[in-house]
């Protein structure tokens, strides 16, 4: 088995097949004589991915950008080491506006709306609420197109204009600590703690495919976490293992959660 096999193979276990295949596709090309490559927006795993093919191939390099500090969605570009000269990310940025009396416009339909035009989700990164406006990412080719086809969203007119990538603002999030002693340090366990919900909830969700341990697929309730691990649960926010602070006298481990809403 080859290396690109072997680093398909592993991230395909932990349900990111798809994006190592992608990733691995764009470091052959590179490989193959082009002084770099970028790929379309990915999720979060995609950085940890590009690590590791950067660490299998010699004379590769790997950098990650999403538009602004801090994105969640992210382009990968593969280069050759001793490239330097300037590459182009293809980055740009819209935002939509609404009458501010539909507050109930969210991030959901935003999201609806851009695919319902028949885009692909890799053509565009994150989508940032803010009060009745939504700052898009998007690959600059795209941009032009939204600027004059895009019209509402979930049948609230919308307003279409330019922005710059430097004057995107980004989200807001709320961060609540909590400390707590868990049984063991397995995700339902932890999650449990973390979202406030019941050992049987938390395996459910799991179960269900609601939950993501470093934003790839959970490999069960009984997985194991360490210190720095973060779990998505899709509508609830995210939790991030922060700390162990010891073991009680009953045997049961301290930890400290940072959430994340």
């Amino acid at each position: 088995m080859n290396e690109r096999e072997k680093i398909g193979r592993y991230f395909a276990a932990g349900g990111a097949g798809e994006q190592a295949d992608r990733l691995l596709d764009l470091a052959a090309a590179v490989r193959g004589g082009r002084p770099y490559a970028v790929s379309g927006f990915m999720t979060p795993p995609a950085g940890q991915i590009a690590s590791t093919i950067v660490a299998h191939f010699p004379n590769l390099v790997a950098d990650e950008w999403g538009g602004y500090p801090g994105a969640e969605r992210t382009k990968i570009m593969f280069r050759r080491a001793e490239y330097r000269g300037e590459a182009d990310w293809q980055i740009s940025a819209v935002r939509a506006e609404w009458d501010a009396r539909y507050r109930l416009v969210g991030h959901r339909d935003v999201l609806g709306s851009l695919l319902g035009l028949g885009l692909e989700r890799d053509v565009f990164g994150d989508v940032i609420m803010q009060g009745a406006t939504a700052q898009v990412v998007v690959d600059t080719p795209l941009s032009g197109y939204l600027l004059t086809e895009w019209k509402q969203v979930a049948n609230v007119g919308i307003r279409v204009t330019e922005l710059a990538t430097t004057e995107i603002v980004p989200k807001e999030e709320t961060c609540k600590e909590l400390r707590a002693t868990v049984a063991s340090l397995r995700l339902d366990a932890v999650g449990a703690a973390g979202f406030g919900i019941s050992r049987s909830k938390m395996a459910a969700a799991v179960a269900a495919e609601k939950v993501r341990v470093n934003w790839q697929r959970a490999k069960g309730p009984a997985q194991t976490l360490a210190v720095g691990d973060v779990i998505s649960f899709r509508g609830r926010g995210r939790v991030v293992l922060a700390e162990l602070t010891g073991t009680s006298r009953k045997g049961r481990a301290g930890v400290r959660l940072e959430r994340y809403l």
